[in-house]
């Protein structure tokens, strides 16, 4: 897939919850995680200078859990743009086990206004 990206991490310790798996608030923060670290992979210091990102939206469905010390793979993507908003999915993997998918809707806005922002053909060249 085009312009997707993908990064691994180890569980550990702190991210495990009372019944001994991730806890739910841990993939979303991989979640936004992988938006942020795709999103720096991306962009410049130019757009990053007119632009940010918020969250409108998060659906996750969680479909099993992970432990600690399994090794993770986390991969992003935007699917769509529509105005001022993306919509980016993410999944996390546990070897070929998909544990989590989510869809975040993102809106953009300037960095100076912070009003919403058409999303200009730069930024969609970037995603897709």
């Amino acid at each position: 897939m085009k312009n997707q990206y993908t990064f691994s991490l180890k569980v550990t310790k702190n991210q495990i919850d009372f019944l001994n798996h991730v806890n739910n608030v841990v993939y979303v923060h991989w979640v936004l995680d992988a938006a942020q670290k795709h999103w720096a992979y991306l962009s410049s210091e130019i757009m990053n200078s007119k632009y940010v990102w918020v969250v409108l939206r998060h659906e996750i469905d969680y479909l099993a859990p992970a432990k600690i010390n399994d090794k993770i793979q986390i991969n992003t993507w935007v699917e769509k743009t529509i105005g001022a908003k993306s919509i980016r999915t993410v999944e996390i993997f546990k070897g070929e086990k998909l544990l989590v998918k989510s869809k975040t809707t993102w809106c953009l806005l300037d960095k100076q206004t912070m009003k919403p922002l058409r999303i200009p053909a730069e930024i969609i060249e970037l995603f897709s």
